[in-house]
């Protein structure tokens, strides 16, 4: 996000026109120009800044409260074979309306334009990109973590949980789900037609709401940002643990086999010493433990995986979609009431230059009724536009309300890392002394081993 895409002041009153675009020049709409009265300039009055209790602007909720509206899990189905085609399959179930159905991606794909069309100016999380040539196991799962993120984050939405189409979403087991998500949705209406407070939007909306909403929005940018660097890293460690656990696992197959080899050996080149012997029998029992610290790191690396790694990108998704909200305020309802307001001033232009050339009246009477159709969609755009800018309020505070899931994140790392770390000291603990036969003296009594620093020193 640039500077320069922060500009979310309400759109000008009608009468004087919304400065034009930095990109797009609009020509000024005429000096006489009525102005709907819902646009009336207000002076920034104190009363306005300090909100009242009980204004429906601010949200009273705590991350406890959001995380318990629900949690629903998506988990894969066996791929259904046909004969020319198979697609992958997922079992939604919430703990909320204790269902569990059957959904495809493309349900998702339906559900997710049926948010858009219902909550235009509200946050609503990206759905993951659908693959059109085959997909592996690596991408099905990454599909998968993507579509419980999702899911999770628009049923715990205040608006979106108490919306009838969520619950048919998770809910409905019949046959043709998408189409009832389109009936649900259709001669419906978006939220602005719906909320009793749409038309009194600009009322609740602080004096400075230009300069909190720049200010917000460079802040949100700035832990995405940051944010996102703490994913890289934390899916590199985790990275590194399956790593770990892989070469562990080799590394106490390869002692086996070494202690495992049967090749005889001429009794000129042990000199008649049972030293090998002894070493091959103590390398062969020590694959079990090594596979047990193989065991254990690949644990902490899912443990992460799951309590890390998915809820930085669960915050992520959220930060996402904030973002993705201030682009479609500007290149959605903002620049809709600019245009709507630079074809009114032509009009107005057309008018004037009607009534000086003395045209016939059945035609000027036609433009004065396309120009009070247009004012009505003015007053209509600069509704929406108080309306967007009101629900753009309402998704920061929420943005907000997620912030505390950062210390669980941390604090999920932290134990994760204590936890693994020991229990593979156990595990190592517990082997030092299975080692001793491997350094027995020259008389077959053992010898500790000896430090890297020995035999080491210039002196």
């Amino acid at each position: 996000m640039t500077g320069g895409a922060m500009d979310l002041l309400p759109a000008a009153p009608a009468a004087a026109a919304a400065e034009p675009e930095a990109d797009e020049e609009a020509d000024p709409p005429a000096a006489d120009s009525p102005a709907p009265q819902v646009s009336e300039p207000r002076a920034p009055a104190s009363s306005r800044m300090q909100m009242p209790p009980g204004n429906p602007l601010l949200l009273s909720l705590t991350l406890q409260e959001l995380l318990a509206r629900d949690a629903v899990q998506v988990e894969l189905i066996p791929e259904k074979k046909g004969l020319f085609l198979k697609h992958v399959e997922y079992e939604v179930s919430s703990q909320r309306f204790k269902s569990c159905v059957c959904r495809r991606y493309n349900d998702f794909v339906v559900f997710h334009e049926m948010l858009l069309q219902k909550f235009p100016y509200r946050m609503v999380p990206a759905l993951p990109p659908k693959r059109m040539l085959g997909a592996d196991r690596e991408f099905i799962e990454a599909r998968r973590r993507a579509l419980k993120r999702f899911i999770n984050l628009v049923a715990r939405h205040p608006p979106f949980s108490e919306d009838v189409v969520l619950k048919l979403f998770l809910s409905f087991s019949g046959p043709d789900v998408q189409n009832k998500l389109k009936e649900c949705a259709q001669c419906v209406g978006d939220e602005f037609m719906n909320c009793k407070l749409a038309a009194r939007a600009k009322d609740f909306l602080p004096a400075d709401i230009q300069t909190q909403f720049v200010i917000s929005r460079e802040l949100i940018c700035n832990i995405y940002n940051s944010f996102h660097k703490l994913r890289d890293r934390a899916e590199r460690m985790v990275s590194r643990a399956i790593d770990n656990a892989a070469d562990l696992l080799i590394f106490g197959k390869e002692l086996s086999a070494l202690g495992s080899d049967t090749t005889p050996l001429p009794s000129w080149a042990t000199l008649n010493s049972s030293t090998w012997g002894s070493l091959k029998q103590a390398l062969k029992g020590l694959s079990v433990e090594f596979a047990l610290l193989a065991d254990k790191a690949a644990r902490q690396s899912k443990q992460e995986e799951n309590d890390v790694v998915e809820k930085l990108n669960l915050f992520l998704d959220l930060l996402q979609s904030y973002k993705d909200l201030c682009e479609r305020h500007e290149k959605g309802v903002l620049h809709k009431h600019q245009r709507a307001l630079h074809k009114y001033s032509l009009m107005k232009r057309q008018l004037t230059s009607a009534a000086v050339q003395n045209r016939e009246p059945e035609s000027v009477e036609q433009l004065e009724s396309r120009i009070v159709e247009q004012e009505n969609v003015i007053q209509t755009m600069e509704l929406r536009n108080y309306f967007s800018l009101y629900c753009l309020h309402q998704e920061t505070q929420l943005v907000h309300v997620y912030l505390p899931l950062t210390s669980h994140i941390l604090g999920a790392f932290v134990s994760s890392q204590i936890q693994g770390h020991k229990e593979m000291s156990k595990v190592w603990n517990d082997l030092q002394p299975k080692l001793q036969c491997l350094f027995a003296g020259p008389h077959g009594a053992p010898s500790p081993p000896r430090s890297p620093q020995d035999g080491l020193s210039p002196h």
